[in-house]
């Protein structure tokens, strides 16, 4: 998430009532969880796996739980739940406040857009020229729509990210501040749920279609002229490239990346990356040919006992 201006050092230590090292005067754009940071964020770590990780990143400030030596260009922050003084700043800068109307009246609305009855458009969502959303749809604040898109009834788009910290025995809410940004041309089907990311963006790609029934993870990046089928479900921080088409009931892990103009047939389950331009099938899915050839020998065998 980017702010809309620029903080120094000083200033976000003084909101989080915590104590830092470095430049008081170090500039702070925006915030950012370690897989997504740039230049001019914050974010944080809290387990020592990560620390170089976090230390080396392209972060400007880490909020961290140890005192270690600062690298140069970057400052710290020191917090014994980094976890919980990140939540602390994403609830500052991104607060949630209830609507008072189901289009909120700082929706920036397109020539020819037809909004249906009973759907709901939250705070500071942009939404391009001819688009038709249809009734009973959710798109959550700050969701950015292009233009021609069609989005069917009672789909959600921007719920929050998936994103849990198991401590003492508990789950504790990742708050997400990221957005859901939805290029032109895209169509979304019924029943369909798209979440934000938990602080940078989930993104569908230009000329995209999805069915019915279809789950999109947080800072999930959909490519241009996808086809997905109903009830596939995609894990967050995935990357689908350009052309990909993906029949029903796939399920792809978190973190893989699918290669432009692959294809997945029905009812496959995919736990890692895949090239592009082949065709996959099964659980877990590789080469379609394979599996056919695989699935030929194992009737033999059957047959041969």
């Amino acid at each position: 998430m980017k702010f809309n201006k620029t903080y120094h050092l000083s200033n976000i230590a003084e909101l989080i009532e915590s104590e830092y090292f470095g430049d008081h005067s170090v500039k702070i754009t925006g915030i950012n969880e370690i897989h997504n940071v740039e230049k001019g964020d914050i974010t944080f770590v809290d387990h020592h796996k990560y620390y170089n990780k976090a230390l080396k990143s392209k972060a400007s400030v880490i909020i961290i739980n140890a005192k270690v030596d600062c690298p140069d260009g970057k400052a710290l922050i020191f917090s014994d739940d980094p976890f919980a003084t990140y939540n602390k700043l994403v609830q500052i800068f991104r607060r949630f406040s209830p609507s008072k109307s189901e289009i909120s009246e700082t929706v920036l609305i397109g020539n020819n857009t037809v909004i249906q009855p009973s759907a709901f458009i939250g705070r500071k969502v942009r939404i391009g020229e001819n688009c038709i959303i249809h009734s009973s749809v959710s798109i959550y604040d700050h969701c950015v729509i292009g233009d021609n898109v069609i989005i069917h009834a009672n789909s959600v788009i921007g719920a929050d990210a998936y994103y849990f910290q198991k401590k003492d025995g508990e789950y504790r809410k990742m708050h997400s501040c990221g957005r859901v940004i939805i290029e032109d041309n895209v169509e979304i089907g019924a029943l369909c749920s798209i979440d934000k990311g938990v602080s940078a963006d989930t993104v569908i790609g230009r000329g995209t279609k999805l069915d019915n029934h279809v789950q999109i993870g947080h800072d999930t990046l959909i490519g241009k002229n996808c086809l997905l089928g109903s009830q596939v479900a995609i894990a967050g921080v995935s990357t689908i490239e350009d052309d990909v088409l993906i029949w029903a009931k796939v399920a792809i892990n978190k973190d893989v990346t699918i290669g432009k103009a692959a294809t997945i047939l029905a009812t496959s389950n995919v736990d890692k990356s895949l090239e592009g331009g082949k065709t996959y099938f099964g659980s877990p899915a590789i080469e379609a040919r394979k599996k056919w050839k695989q699935i030929v020998k194992l009737n033999q065998f059957i047959k041969g006992l």
